[in-house]
């Protein structure tokens, strides 16, 4: 399994490519490495996935009962705009501009790691999210979100 750590600020261009830091290639398994799959994140950002990260999420949205309206729902909006790019002799990768708008990406762009994916922010929006973060408030999260995991291992 992939693991990301790290957060980089880069530079997109007018036609929306951005340099995939060198903190991050390091961080990729060898083999399909270039290729990724990127969509609408949860939040108004955007999600980069390695192939080797986004094959076993589609294998299980895949699975889900496509006679649920909710997953319908959850499959549109999940897969909407999900498109592989692959990184170009420069080591660059081009978003869609669909998932541009979406996030609201021009310029200066955040890449932070969440785990088996890279999120994509634009550098504003993901500045303003920290700044209503208190030290309190994450305190209360993280107590509240680790004592769940402690509960799921008894």
């Amino acid at each position: 399994m992939i693991g990301f750590l790290g957060e980089y600020e880069v530079t997109m261009d007018a036609k929306g490519r951005f340099l995939l830091p060198a903190g991050f290639k390091k961080q990729l398994a060898e083999e399909g490495s270039s290729q990724f799959v990127v969509n609408r994140g949860i939040e108004a950002c955007l999600s980069l996935y390695p192939m080797q990260s986004w094959e076993p999420i589609f294998s299980e949205v895949s699975k889900l009962n496509e006679f649920d309206p909710k997953v319908r729902q959850f499959r549109r909006y999940f897969l909407n705009g999900a498109t592989q790019v692959e990184l170009d002799s420069a080591g660059r990768l081009l978003i869609p501009k669909t998932l541009m708008e979406y996030a609201g990406l021009e310029k200066d762009v955040v890449l932070v790691s969440a785990v088996n994916k890279i999120e994509i922010w634009d550098k504003t929006k993901y500045n303003k999210f920290f700044e209503s973060f208190t030290p309190e408030s994450y305190s209360e999260l993280a107590n509240e979100v680790m004592n769940k995991t402690d509960e799921l291992k008894s």
